[in-house]
């Protein structure tokens, strides 16, 4: 009988002790809610300095008028009073709930911890998740990001390829005007240069080029006994002659045109969609390999030969480029201002006519 008695009186020390954790901790969480009241008035006030802040600067910088600046301003004030109006009703309903069930429906009600501007409040039903509320504190930040100012595309050119030789013109070049062509691949980043109009921006970015000359006359190149790179006739009936220049370079443009002005309340963009575009500048880089690829037949047998070697070119890339057209579209000129080779008793320069796409 004693040891009955013991064992009734322990479970009911355990069943008021767990009812009495069991109050306090539902209590601690309600408290925790209601302090998130005072936080939720606090954000939405910030949010409204900022977005009065950028409203009085666009006010200033002529973009807005007077009359447009104190509607978005009431249209602001509408919005943060609403968002507070709601978010206080999700706690408050929350409050409400844990209070009249004590804890035990809704056995973990709680605000997690997550990041720095964020807020989470869920509900556990029966041990189960069955409701989550998350408030981004920073998401205005995210809204007021007014002005974008730089822009990047994937940039592609393709076309025609030569030299420019001293003294001779381009129709009397040794290598063919169709056969010869480029190609390009590189990225670029589009900078608006002054505040409050687009019609001059800064193009900077890199660039793969692969220039190609396609030699007439069954003629290929070689390197003489001074180390000069010179054409020479094949010993084979050529098929195909062809040497290639890859340069890594750093290209740089100033770019004119008009463009479409996009400006809701909340940003203001400037889009180069259907207009006329200019580009004028130049590039810098390295080689970086040189090749040439020979097709021939031999005693009845085609022969592909793929030399990859030195062919005395210049290390160091410059030039001048040059493009216009209208949205992604644009002829491309491009011009080295070095020679193609070093050395050589005659200089050539690389010049390249083709298309190019801003994607």
């Amino acid at each position: 009988m004693r040891t009955i008695t013991t064992f009734v009186l322990l479970c009911i020390t355990l069943f008021v002790v767990q009812s009495i954790s069991a109050q306090e901790d539902y209590e601690k969480k309600v408290k925790a809610l209601k302090s998130q009241k005072e936080k939720v008035t606090k954000q939405e006030k910030e949010a409204l300095k900022v977005e009065v802040s950028e409203i009085n600067k666009r006010l200033e910088d002529g973009i807005i008028s007077e009359e447009d600046a104190q509607k978005l301003k009431e249209e602001a004030a509408e919005k943060r009073a609403l968002n507070i109006e709601n978010r206080l009703a999700i706690i408050d309903n929350q409050i409400s709930l844990l209070q009249r069930n004590e804890g035990i429906l809704f056995n973990d009600i709680q605000v997690d911890s997550v990041p720095e501007g964020q807020i989470r409040i869920g509900i556990d039903i029966g041990g189960k998740p069955a409701e989550s509320y998350v408030f981004n504190t920073n998401y205005w930040k995210r809204d007021l990001r007014y002005d974008r100012r730089t822009y990047s595309d994937f940039v592609l050119a393709t076309g025609f390829n030569n030299a420019i030789i001293d003294g001779q013109s381009l129709n009397d070049s040794p290598y063919q005007l169709g056969g010869s062509r480029f190609f390009e691949m590189g990225w670029q980043w589009r900078t608006r240069v002054f505040e409050n109009t687009n019609f001059l921006r800064l193009n900077y970015g890199f660039s793969f080029q692969f220039n190609g000359l396609k030699m007439k006359d069954n003629q290929y190149l070689v390197l003489n006994d001074q180390g000069v790179a010179e054409l020479q006739p094949f010993q084979f009936d050529l098929d195909k002659s062809k040497f290639r220049m890859d340069n890594l370079v750093f290209p740089v443009h100033f770019e004119f045109g008009p463009s479409k002005l996009k400006q809701t309340e909340k940003t203001i963009r400037y889009s180069l969609r259907n207009q006329f575009r200019l580009g004028i500048g130049g590039y810098g880089g390295f080689n970086i390999g040189t090749r040439q690829k020979l097709k021939y037949d031999q005693d009845g047998s085609s022969v592909k030969d793929k030399l990859k070697r030195d062919y005395n070119t210049n290390n160091l890339i410059y030039g001048l480029s040059a493009y216009a057209g209208f949205d992604g579209v644009l002829l491309y000129l491009k011009y080295d201002l070095n020679p193609i080779f070093k050395d050589a008793a005659i200089e050539q320069r690389n010049v390249s006519l083709g298309l190019r796409f801003d994607l």
